[in-house]
């Protein structure tokens, strides 16, 4: 199948196994994070947290899909748990680590 056609809580899933291994997937993590971009709005509040959680532990160095995830996740902050805000935290750590000059939407929630 192509990535495009997964779930959203799949990708994220995928993402987070290979993340979580230590796996190195360039190939499987660009389709991946063209594919959350695309479908931001597909994306429930652990599919989001998730694979930001994923993609800042890989080191991924594309900060596009950093913006649009924490975009997403600032419109509905309010609808995060405990655990999502918490790897919400470690991804702003990340972001603000690798890209210090950037405004990363939760940097000033």
């Amino acid at each position: 199948s192509r990535i495009a056609d997964f779930e959203p809580q799949n990708m994220a899933n995928t993402v987070w196994a290979f993340a979580t291994a230590g796996v190195a997937a360039e190939t499987l993590f660009q389709a991946i994070a063209g594919a959350t971009v695309n479908r931001i709005g597909d994306l429930n509040t652990q599919s989001m947290a998730n694979t930001a959680w994923a993609f800042a532990c890989a080191g991924w160095n594309e900060r596009d899909l950093f913006t649009v995830l924490g975009s997403a996740m600032l419109g509905r902050f309010s609808e995060l748990n405990d655990t999502q805000k918490s790897q919400l935290y470690l991804v702003t750590v990340y972001v603000q680590t690798e890209w210090p000059h950037l405004e990363f939407p939760l940097s000033a929630h």
